[in-house]
């Protein structure tokens, strides 16, 4: 019968006994682990990504150019006589109505220079009256030689220089109300008035350079841009049509702010800029348009139909062209050359190189090359806006 503590008496029996096992339970772990990294190895995880998907849409053509808002008519009053400024009528700022009083100039001496044209006219007529009697006397005497053919002459040629004297005094009280219609002021266009540049009680020349008040139109107003000269084909053809609309831009944060049309385009192309100037009129109901503002014009030229579209974040640049990632139906990626139309930063249009239902990846491209497994993020399928 053997003894329990039989084997405390063989060391080495036990020693061995104990390696064989930590050589098995490191056998086994490292098979463990090394088949799981196998399988980590065999399966990567898949590159989260955004697609669109590739679809035929009407889509707008644009140019853009910088434009300068204009006022559609500017004009400086000023006084057109000499004299007094009695009154100011209007308020600064104000928007008037062609006609409406801006002014009005102390206009008794040109009363006073009317009334003496008038008195001169008077006078002349009397004169001209008393010369036609006699004229009508003489000729009655001529036949029977009680007045010479002279005194006939004459006195036609007294009528004539008083009939003359007549027509004169016409045109002297003309130019007399004239110019006391020019002391009365009024607005010469519909528009707003600026800064008044002249107080009531100064004397105003007909020659003061500074003027009265500006006023300008701002309802229409309008828009002076450029566009590059390779440009100007589009454009003729897109006036050839006929109305050409256009927006104006907010320059900070692309905000539309009016919508009108294109009035012209310049008759010649500035050299020295390679541009060429358009104008377009815009309605401004909600004078968000204002003189001297900067602004971006876009003109749509052209509709391309049922173009193949695709968002400008999934056209890339290699060696060989543009290329674009296409989710494929396994999950994994493939390189498809395209031949593309570079419409604006968001839209491009696919001339060939892609079939519409197609989803081609708009995120995380660095990471990809052929055959990378990844996995569409939910909202990735909707449109961009254009």
């Amino acid at each position: 019968m053997n003894h329990p503590l039989r084997w405390l008496g063989r060391p080495r029996v036990a020693l061995a006994v104990l390696a064989v096992l930590v050589v098995v339970a490191l056998v086994w772990s490292y098979s463990r682990h090394g088949a799981q990294a196998a399988d980590t190895r065999a399966a990567p995880s898949a590159v989260p990504v955004d697609a669109a998907m590739v679809e035929r849409r009407d889509v707008p053509g644009y140019l853009e150019g910088l434009g300068t808002v204009q006022a559609f008519y500017t004009v400086k009053v000023t006084a057109r006589v000499d004299g007094q400024l009695d009154t100011v009528a209007f308020t600064e700022g104000e928007t008037l109505k062609k006609g409406q009083l801006l002014a009005q100039i102390d206009p008794r001496p040109f009363k006073s220079a009317l009334d003496q044209a008038l008195a001169q006219r008077a006078k002349d007529e009397a004169l001209v009256a008393n010369a036609q009697r006699d004229m009508d006397r003489y000729l009655e005497l001529a036949p029977q030689d009680l007045a010479s053919k002279q005194t006939v002459d004459t006195q036609r040629s007294t009528l004539a220089q008083a009939q003359a004297q007549l027509k004169g005094d016409d045109a002297t009280i003309e130019n007399a109300r004239t110019q006391l219609s020019y002391t009365t002021i009024t607005a010469p266009i519909n528009g707003r008035t600026g800064i008044r540049q002249v107080d009531p009680g100064n004397i105003v020349h007909a020659t003061d350079t500074a003027g009265i008040v500006v006023m300008t139109q701002i309802q229409p107003i309008s828009v002076m841009f450029t566009l590059p000269e390779d440009e100007v084909p589009k454009m003729t053809e897109a006036l050839s049509r006929g109305t050409t609309t256009v927006v104006a831009l907010a320059r900070d944060d692309g905000t539309v702010l009016d919508s009108g049309t294109v009035a012209l385009l310049d008759n010649q192309i500035d050299q020295t800029t390679g541009t060429i100037r358009a104008k377009a009129t815009f309605p401004n109901l909600h004078q968000r348009l204002w003189p001297g503002e900067f602004v971006t014009a876009r003109v749509l030229v052209n509709v391309h139909k049922q173009a193949l579209t695709i968002p400008a974040a999934a056209l890339q640049r290699g060696p060989d062209g543009m290329f674009a990632y296409v989710v494929q139906a396994d999950s994994t990626v493939g390189v498809r050359p395209l031949k593309v139309t570079l419409l604006d930063e968001n839209t491009v249009i696919v001339d060939s190189g892609l079939n519409a239902g197609e989803r081609v990846v708009t995120t995380n491209v660095y990471r990809l090359e052929p055959g990378t497994t990844v996995r569409v993020n939910g909202a990735a399928l909707a449109r961009k806006p254009t």
